[in-house]
């Protein structure tokens, strides 16, 4: 099944959670001089057009990234952020939201590598003419998952691993942990990101007791939530289970999140958390 279109949720607040946790994530592996490789396991077409027909049936981006624009004095991690977006945008104009590609792209060195995986067929063209350069990334219409196995370890020995699922399939749930097994198996010391929305409580949580049953040591969990995920249909928020977190990204978290928060809350039941799942 391959109905999901990114480009109708673009600039929501699942992808500013997102976003700035590959900011942060990317930020710090900049710091040494050593190269890294990064996986995106569902990179979408990379960039999205807020002023499409798409974007523009739901208008997400209005009460999520639009929001954050508006204000100033945010905390540096949103901050850092929003400078990608602002650096996309021309004369104050909101027209395009990052991917998580370009994100990534906004740190990478001319000694990184992408490899960038995207199986839809209307997706995949865009996301490849948006990086045509291929000795800096490698765009392939390919299962992520399966890239997960073919591609680690990378010769870069350090890596960053984003898989972040549509999970309009259920068996997303079991596919992401299943890959997240195989990738650690292959490459211990990467730095590994899996996306997951709150559609209920539940659901979400069976995500995080099926992480913390593979034994994974080091994995952090960082959650917001704009509503109450009981009373009404649909996405109330999201989380990002990271393994091998940047060692600041906690202490970031907490101190980001809390704003995050109350600027996207819907309701009063809004509330994040960080918490590991398993420590070092």
């Amino acid at each position: 099944m391959l109905s999901y279109r990114h480009i109708y949720h673009a600039g929501n607040h699942a992808d500013i959670l997102k976003h700035i946790i590959v900011s942060e994530i990317c930020k710090h592996l900049v710091k040494k001089e050593a190269p890294f490789f990064y996986l995106d396991t569902h990179a979408g077409i990379g960039q999205y057009p807020l002023d499409s027909a798409q974007a523009q049936k739901n208008k997400e981006f209005q009460s999520g990234i639009a929001r954050l624009l508006e204000e100033d004095d945010l905390p540096e991690a949103i901050d850092s952020f929003l400078d990608i977006v602002r650096e996309m945008n021309t004369d104050n104009q909101l027209t395009f939201y990052p991917g998580s590609p370009k994100v990534v792209d906004y740190y990478v060195r001319q000694k990184d590598k992408l490899h960038l995986c995207e199986l839809h067929p209307n997706d995949f063209p865009v996301l490849a003419a948006l990086f045509p350069n291929k000795r800096k990334a490698n765009v392939v219409k390919d299962n992520g998952f399966d890239a997960v196995k073919g591609m680690l370890p990378p010769p870069q020995k350090r890596g960053f691993i984003l898989m972040d699922p549509p999970y309009e399939v259920k068996k997303d749930y079991q596919y992401v942990v299943q890959a997240l097994q195989e990738g650690h198996k292959r490459f211990p010391q990467g730095t590994y990101a899996i996306w997951y929305p709150v559609l209920n409580r539940k659901q979400a949580n069976n995500l995080l007791s099926a992480v913390e049953t593979t034994k994974i040591r080091n994995v952090l969990l960082v959650e917001m939530t704009i509503r109450d995920s009981e009373k009404e249909r649909g996405m109330a928020g999201s989380g990002m289970i990271i393994v091998n977190p940047p060692w600041t990204l906690e202490k970031e978290a907490n101190n980001f999140l809390p704003v995050l928060t109350k600027l996207l809350a819907e309701d009063t039941h809004a509330d994040f958390q960080v918490n590991w799942i398993t420590p070092e």
